[in-house]
């Protein structure tokens, strides 16, 4: 008990000696450039360089790369720079993509949560990454502080896709439904 109450006595006279005193009037304070948000908060404003994150692909796993940008990009343009794919320097580091060849449409964007259109796949050119693509797309755009889940869609009606785990699902993703392919970047 002796102990504790000279600790306690200790923290009080260190604490009150740190040399900061108190001020008579306000004074302003200098916010940080960037907004704090969290996943699904709504919209971010963009102040200055930004940081866009892309899901891609690497010996089967998907990895979360950072480009800079001016600004945030809508939905559609950050779907647009997906399907683009890696840029020489990514491909360099071993980084690929499972949606060569597809356009995406942000189709709806509600709270939260957004609903994108995937094509109609040729069956003579069906994908055995398709986990991978959906992963790419939900990782991704879930990485915004505007989106907190995604949807799928195909010619206007509602898709089941595969969850990593290959089960299938209507319901809304989140990168959580792909974190056990997520590779560090």
């Amino acid at each position: 008990m002796r102990r504790l109450g000279t600790a306690l006595t200790a923290a009080v006279v260190l604490l009150g000696g740190c040399g900061v005193r108190a001020q008579d009037e306000p004074h302003g304070v200098d916010l940080p450039r960037h907004p704090l948000t969290t996943p699904g908060a709504g919209p971010a404003v963009a102040n200055g360089e930004v940081a866009q994150v892309l899901c891609l692909v690497r010996d089967g796993r998907l990895v979360q790369t950072v480009r800079r940008t001016p600004a945030y990009p809508a939905v559609q343009a950050q779907l647009n720079t997906l399907t683009a794919g890696p840029t020489a320097a990514e491909r360099t580091a071993g980084l690929g993509t499972a949606l060569s060849g597809l356009t995406l449409t942000a189709e709806e964007i509600a709270g939260a949560e957004v609903t994108v259109g995937f094509p109609e796949v040729d069956e003579g050119n069906a994908r055995n990454d398709e986990i991978l693509a959906y992963g790419q797309i939900v990782c991704t755009l879930t990485a915004r502080a505007d989106v907190g889940t995604v949807l799928f869609t195909r010619a206007g009606q509602p898709l089941e896709v595969p969850r990593s785990d290959g089960t299938l699902t209507g319901a809304p993703l989140r990168s959580s439904d792909y974190s056990d392919l997520l590779q560090p970047g």
